[in-house]
């Protein structure tokens, strides 16, 4: 019986993994706009792994290794080849080319040749090349993701200070803002297409942005230096639910759930940077309180 309890939370972290390996693929087959779905379920089931392990009262050794090793998959190799193949459909010689999601452009990739160049069709004319040079090279930037989240799941293994709270952006932090960016994007193209919104539009301007290189290597490397900074970020552990010791989590909970509830999944990325943000500020009253005492 016993046994059997060991099991029940690698079997999560077991689906944890299979959601990450699910993730890659289908961003690197064509269908990236499946690949944050896979990462919320796996979000989820890396969550329930530790619950049910409290729960049943059988944390193990094995289990936290186990659960280290689905997250790099998931939350470390997964965002990174979601950011690489958007950066690889973004060519910021010709900004309205897009083969992620579902775009308003009458532009399409026929065909990859050598050494950067690409061959486009516009509606069923002639074929144009394209040779973007250099700017080939810009999606293996996206490798920074899973290479500082190696670092950060091998520092948090060992860090005995993160017991209670994080010291660093949690990968899956990380990861939830990454997912969600190609989602916003097809979903907003989507919309135009069939003149549910306007180019005049918030959430035109929003996905512009997003799709951006510049806007993805940027959020690479703030996320991936965030993973790894002496930052104290709290986490949503209640030893008890009063509201004295807890303010600044029913204050996280409380925005977020707003945010949710007017932005959906606009509002995931504006959490993350919220949790930040919130982290920082409540560092720095704790800090005030201690220096008073």
């Amino acid at each position: 019986m016993t046994a059997i309890k060991r099991l029940i939370p690698n079997l999560f972290t077991a689906g944890n993994l299979v959601g990450g390996i699910l993730a890659i693929l289908f961003a690197l087959t064509g269908h990236i706009v499946l690949a944050p779905y896979c990462i919320f379920i796996s979000a989820l089931l890396d969550f329930l792994d530790g619950f049910m392990a409290r729960l049943l009262k059988v944390p193990s050794e094995l289990g936290k290794q186990l659960d280290s090793l689905a997250d790099m998959v998931t939350f470390g190799v997964a965002p990174g080849i979601i950011v690489f193949v958007m950066l690889g459909s973004q060519l910021p010689i010709f900004p309205e080319l897009s083969t992620f999601g579902e775009s308003i452009s009458s532009y399409y990739i026929k065909d990859i040749i050598i050494d950067g160049e690409i061959i486009v069709e516009q509606n069923g004319i002639s074929p144009t090349i394209i040779n973007y040079g250099w700017h080939k090279f810009l999606p293996y930037f996206a490798f920074i993701i899973p290479v500082f989240a190696l670092f950060r799941l091998a520092k948090f293994n060992i860090d005995t200070r993160q017991s209670d709270s994080f010291i660093g952006l949690p990968t899956p932090a990380m990861t939830l803002y990454i997912a969600v960016l190609p989602l916003l994007y097809s979903s907003t193209m989507n919309q135009i297409a069939l003149g549910e919104l306007s180019t005049a539009s918030w959430e035109y301007s929003a996905a512009t942005i997003i799709s951006n290189p510049l806007f993805l290597m940027l959020s690479s490397l703030v996320l991936s230096i965030l993973m790894v900074a002496e930052i104290p970020l709290f986490a949503l552990k209640f030893k008890h639910f009063k509201i004295k010791g807890n303010e600044i989590r029913y204050l996280f909970l409380t925005i977020a759930i707003a945010l949710l509830a007017i932005l959906f999944f606009w509002a995931l990325p504006l959490i993350i940077i919220l949790y930040v943000l919130l982290s920082i500020i409540n560092n720095q009253f704790v800090k005030a309180r201690t220096n008073e005492i």
